[in-house]
């Protein structure tokens, strides 16, 4: 999957779409999902264009690898879900089921989350 510079995330980085911004710093910007799967639940994008966590992990510097992460931190301890719990999710290329090619990490919340993915049958 290479990156559309045209994806909704992108777009959104520049300004062309609105978005309902919980954080947003020099490394990443953190919004409401507009299709909640979770009483809570926000996307965090690094500010770059990167589409999977691989890329991501390999290409950006330190710094920005860092401070995604730490953005997901702060919303989530901004949000109330530290001491109840919440999950994140990278969907990461066709198999891991990403829908849009810029790298994103869900945060959800406010509610159980339920089991990790179901197992496989040995």
């Amino acid at each position: 999957m290479s990156y559309d510079p045209d994806n909704v995330f992108a777009r959104i980085l520049r300004g062309e779409l609105p978005c309902k911004k919980v954080y947003e710093d020099e490394f990443a910007l953190a919004f409401h999902d507009i299709r909640p799967a979770r009483p809570v639940h926000v996307l965090v994008i690094p500010k770059g264009a990167y589409v999977t966590l691989d890329e991501f992990t390999s290409r950006a510097p330190a710094a920005a690898v860092a401070g995604l992460f730490a953005a997901v931190g702060k919303v989530a301890h901004a949000l109330g879900l530290s001491e109840p719990g919440y999950r994140i999710i990278i969907n990461n290329g066709r198999d891991g089921h990403q829908e849009v090619p810029h790298l994103h990490v869900h945060v959800l919340g406010g509610a159980s989350v339920g089991p990790m993915v179901k197992r496989l049958d040995p």
